[in-house]
């Protein structure tokens, strides 16, 4: 059975738009030098190019973002176990005293900054959480997480050990 030719593109169109997003573990990105950022919350400031000699995930994220929850406890385990990995917390929040409860609330105590403009995550083509980005010693990203993480996983623990 033939099937007319445009009927065959009406299929694979959505399956090359698919393979364009830049959503998966290996963007565009993978392999280029991490856009360098300044971004202070008036509490906190990050630049990135501060932690330049250091492994560091880069973390977007929001108070009220479900998966972004899901994932804290790990990556504070992670963090509290990794002493030599750097975690920079990025979060999208808008409501300033909601962003605050939180880090009260979940004891965070990594390193944290809300950008409620979203710049650092449009430098990253980011826009949904959490996205998370592995960027190597050289400042170079290696990964792109996708999503919610096992951060005390075997696998990405190996791989973070390898950096």
């Amino acid at each position: 059975m033939r099937f007319p030719r445009s009927l065959i593109c009406i299929f694979l169109a959505p399956v090359a738009l698919l393979a364009a997003c830049n959503r998966g573990a290996h963007p565009a990105q993978t392999g280029n030098a991490a856009p360098d950022f300044t971004v202070s919350d008036g509490t906190t400031t990050v630049h990135l190019a501060n932690y330049r000699g250091q492994v560091v995930l880069l973390n977007f994220w929001a108070s009220w973002c479900g998966p972004c929850i899901e994932e804290l406890p790990s990556l504070l385990a992670l963090h509290h176990e990794q002493p030599n990995l750097t975690i920079l917390a990025v979060s999208v929040d808008e409501d300033a005293d909601a962003y605050s409860r939180f880090i009260v609330r979940h004891h965070m105590d990594l390193i944290t900054v809300r950008d409620p403009s979203e710049f650092t995550a449009q430098l990253y083509h980011t826009d949904m959480w959490p996205e998370t980005y592995l960027i190597d010693r050289n400042g170079i990203i290696r990964r792109k997480f996708v999503g919610p993480q096992d951060w005390s996983s075997p696998e990405i623990r190996n791989y973070l050990n390898s950096l």
